[in-house]
């Protein structure tokens, strides 16, 4: 019987002969126990030759082959290497999923792939068949072509690089070398299998890794038809469907070895142990990360993700000690807190009256009852703040431009300098051939190809950001109700306690109405973060398939786009209220601001007078630590416990009862989107440190010690919890460099409007510089408070309750810069205040454009590639043509010798002009 192997360029077809096609009774998974092509002399060359003639692997004895190790990535036969399993069981729906699988099957034996079947009688559980597949030469061969996959054909000459200097004392963070460079370096050039003495083949079984092997046949899977022959069903097509409508269970390729010991076998490379030994222990937190191996187990994409994560960990140190530093001056300045001192005064802060904050329920209160806040204000809003906030600016440019040096010099180690101009039309979703019938001929490559009409995609857009909107408009609907709630829960805090300091004698100096309402507040906020979340990323997925996108890589920068987008307003927009909208809309006494106007008797919440910083420190602390310690949870405990429940085989069961399939089938599958996830989870962070960084110096800190810790857990997931995802290439991070860009920017205008708006900073330096008699900060909080006549206060905002200490008070104050009452301009702001208003103005326009030229500065002076690497990829292009030039050269010189051999001589044509020919030819 024919089959066909698959098409190569050239059109040809290769026959293969298989030993039998039967089935039986259970299906078409019970296939033989394996299958041996016999092929042609012609194909022999490049060819696997049969069983008879393939030399047995050392080690491999009779008695190995008749009771085989079942921990093994090999057939039966211990020499075809298992390059990915499938898993089925049977159901009340076998009839049906058998058909499927059968008509599949027999298309990837068309298709060339070798395929061997474990019985579930063989399976612990007793109900799982196992359908492993192998690609052999001819196979690998024709689709490394199709799809330009680079290999080598020459060892590199170039140099990694000079000594570097006291390289002793980085000794400690260091890897082995055969840990850290798994493979020699090798000029490498795009595979053509009409050159295949070109590339150094030294063993055809070996020269494609597993992680090519794996992506080639995942390539052949999402495309392989389960029709019938005749039929043209486009639905029926790609191992995704068969396992979304449950045909089979699970399609994974094979972990080379158990995570804590080492491969039996010699032939198998045992770099998850290497991983796991090396890596993914949080003893190693302190080494570095073996990123050559990460990328030849994994693929490209894992690899560069842990590369940015890594880098970016390692930045966040040199944030995270300035933090410190500034932290630690506001604490070291504490007794030169004059302000603070002032409020905590019995005879200054004890003496002054103030206005309720709240109608009716709220009493007037001393200004003395602030005392704890003001001293917690003051360790983030210093003159240290201003400084922290300017650096932060620079330090994100930098961390910027350096990773784009560093992904640079990726991408020429990885080959992936050429990557997507290569392969942009070799990524074509399987889904959009699917469901795009349509057809047109595509210019540049003049084939036809599948498209999405206008009117289609145009309607598939409209409807997609409409459910955008709907859901960010969602969002904004429960800050409102959070808002809502801080307004109508003050008043029931102002209630309960009204005189801290002498109502309640334990805690009560660290209770009062406004950290209490912030506090529940910001943990309520929380709780709505995560709902949100969890039902917009079901959303957000649907919404991107339907909009059918062409590419993988298209695909992935518009579900960014769509999921960053939300994330941003659901995670910040608190923040941007306490920040830019807490306090600035209050009113005075007798003429407050509401809540929805004069709809709502919710009156517009107010700044303690130490500022609204604070507010905004323990949001920003309880949502970024909240979210870090639930991923963190979620990440390290649910895999282990789905693992557990799910009755995954350990150390206790031995190889020869427990098959490496079986292992690697109850581990969790890693979807497609599963970086995408991690990439959010770790820019969300970044905006935290970088948008809100003025008010929480610290923040840098705590994103350094979670990076540390993520670094580990991730790679303690995939080297232990995940089956081993398909090797997929990336050349840089995608769609969050841009976003990562764009963060940057708005970094610097919203920490220059916190440093102006939300910090008393400088309010309190036109006081020193213009209104200070003595220039220093005494007298400022008396200044900062203005003064409001009791008796014009409505009666609809006096508190229900007066305290007897409050009868003979005619006046309270309130935090503003207002004529006091008699004055010919009552309750009008002062001079001072346009003053500060003009000096907020100013420093906002001075720090951005300081940190701005700073940030263009810096990224002028840090070339995008590093000169070294041009030279290197200048050097390896001349090479490479050189090479190939000289290859062409020789190869036609022996396809003329050959011909002058073979061809009689002419009459026409002596010898002499043979060689002359020959000449002007070379």
């Amino acid at each position: 019987m024919r089959r066909i192997t698959g098409k190569a360029k050239d059109e040809t077809l290769i026959e293969l002969q298989s030993t039998t096609d039967s089935q039986t009774g259970d299906g078409p998974a019970v296939l033989t126990a394996f299958r041996i092509n016999l092929r042609s002399d012609e194909n022999n060359g490049n060819g696997v030759n049969s069983l008879s003639e393939r030399p047995m692997l050392p080690g491999h004895t009779e008695t190995e082959k008749l009771q085989p190790n079942k921990d093994t990535v090999f057939f039966r036969d211990g020499v075809r290497r298992i390059d990915f399993v499938l898993s089925y069981v049977d159901d009340k729906d076998g009839e049906k999923k058998q058909e499927r699988r059968r008509e599949f099957e027999a298309n990837l034996e068309k298709a060339g792939l070798e395929l061997e079947t474990e019985d579930k009688a063989d399976s612990k559980d007793q109900k799982t068949y196992f359908l492993k597949i192998h690609a052999p030469w001819d196979v690998l061969a024709t689709y490394a072509d199709v799809l330009k996959i680079k290999v080598p054909f020459k060892a590199s000459d170039i140099p990694h690089g000079q000594d570097v200097p006291l390289e002793w004392l980085s000794h400690p963070f260091r890897l082995p070398e055969h840990i850290m460079r798994p493979v020699p370096d090798y000029f490498t050039y795009p595979f053509d299998k009409g050159k295949t003495d070109f590339f150094l083949i030294n063993d055809k079984d070996t020269f494609f890794p597993p992680s090519t092997r794996n992506r080639i046949v995942f390539y052949i899977l999402a495309r392989c038809p389960y029709y019938k022959e005749g039929r043209n069903d486009r639905e029926k097509t790609g191992i995704k469907r068969l396992l979304s409508n449950g045909t089979y269970t699970a399609a994974f390729p094979l972990h080379d070895c158990r995570y804590w010991k080492r491969a039996r076998n010699a032939e198998c490379e045992s770099e998850r142990y290497n991983l796991y030994k090396h890596w993914a222990r949080f003893l190693c937190f302190y080494k570095e990360q073996p990123l050559n191996l990460i990328r030849k187990y994994y693929g490209e994409k894992i690899g560069i993700y842990f590369a940015w994560l890594g880098f970016y960990t390692e930045m966040l140190f040199f944030a995270a000690v300035m933090g410190l530093i500034c932290f630690t001056y506001g604490a070291l300045s504490y007794d030169d807190n004059i302000s603070s001192k002032e409020i905590c005064n019995d005879s200054i802060g004890g003496t002054i009256l103030m206005c309720p904050l709240c109608d009716k329920k709220c009493p007037f209160w001393k200004l003395n009852s602030t005392c704890l806040s003001s001293w917690q204000s003051h360790l983030f809003d210093n003159e240290g703040t201003v400084f922290f906030a300017i650096f932060m600016g620079i330090w994100v440019t930098l961390f910027l431009e350096f990773w784009k040096r560093r992904q640079a010099r990726l991408e020429y180690e990885w080959d992936l300098v050429d990557f997507e101009e290569e392969q942009q039309q070799l990524q074509i979703r399987p889904e959009f051939e699917i469901r795009c019938t349509n057809r047109r001929l595509n210019k540049i490559t003049q084939e036809m190809e599948p498209y999405l009409p206008i009117t289609s995609k145009c309607a598939r857009f409209c409807l997609s950001g409409a459910t955008v909107l709907f859901w960010v408009c969602l969002i904004v609907a429960c800050i409102i109700g959070v808002i809502a709630y801080r307004l109508a829960v003050y008043a029931a805090f102002a209630s309960i306690i009204k005189d801290p300091m002498r109502k309640i004698q334990v805690v009560g100096r660290f209770i009062t109405p406004q950290l209490a309402t912030s506090v529940t507040a910001s943990c309520i906020n929380f709780v709505i973060i995560m709902i949100l979340n969890f039902f917009y990323e079901k959303v957000a997925v649907w919404i991107t398939d339907m909009e059918i996108p062409k590419t993988h890589l298209e695909y992935e920068n518009r579900l960014t786009m769509k999921m960053f987008l939300f994330q941003f307003v659901n995670y910040y927009s608190s923040c941007f209220y306490l920040a830019f909208f807490k306090g600035k809309f209050v009113g005075y006494p007798g003429e407050y601001s509401y809540m929805f106007g004069g709809l709502s008797k919710l009156r517009n919440e107010e700044c303690d007078p130490g500022g609204c910083l604070i507010e905004l420190s323990t949001q920003l602390v309880i949502v970024m630590a909240g979210k870090q310690l639930w991923g963190n949870i979620q990440e390290a405990l649910l895999p282990v416990m789905r693992n557990w429940w799910s009755g995954r085989k350990g150390r206790h069961h031995p190889e020869n009862h427990y098959s490496r399939w079986e292992q690697d089938n109850v581990l969790l599958n890693f979807s497609q989107l599963g970086l995408f996830y991690e990439y959010l989870e770790m820019v969300i962070q970044f905006g935290f440190i970088t948008l809100f960084v003025a008010s929480f110096p610290l923040a840098p800190l705590l994103a350094l010690f979670n990076n540390i810790l993520e670094i580990r857990v991730d790679a303690w997931k995939f080297t232990t919890q995940f089956r081993r995802p398909v090797a997929s290439k990336a050349r840089n991070i995608g769609a969050w460099q841009e976003i990562l860009n764009a963060v940057a920017i708005l970094s610097v205008v919203t920490n220059a409007f916190i440093m102006a708006f939300t910090s008393d900073m400088i309010p309190r330096m036109v006081y020193l510089y213009a209104y200070s008699e003595k220039s220093n900060m005494r007298g400022y909080v008396n200044n900062s408070l203005s003064v409001y006549n009791i008796s014009q206060i409505p009666e609809a905002h006096m508190p229900e309750e007066h305290d007897s200490w409050m009868d003979n008070s005619t006046t309270c104050r309130y935090r503003d810069y207002r004529y006091p009452p008699g004055h010919e301009r009552e309750y009008k702001h002062t001079m001072q205040f346009w003053h500060i208003l003009a000096a907020k103005m100013a420093f906002i326009i001075i720090m951005e454009h300081v940190v701005f030229v700073v940030k263009f500065f810096v990224a002028w002076m840090i070339p995008d590639v590093p000169s070294d690497v041009k030279a290197r990829i200048k050097r390896e292009r001349y090479l490479t043509q050189e090479y190939l030039h000289n290859y062409e050269v020789e190869r036609l010189k022996l396809q003329l010798s050959a011909s002058f051999i073979t061809e009689p001589p002419s009459e026409m044509t002596s010898p002499t002009d043979k060689h002359e020919i020959l000449s002007e030819c070379l």
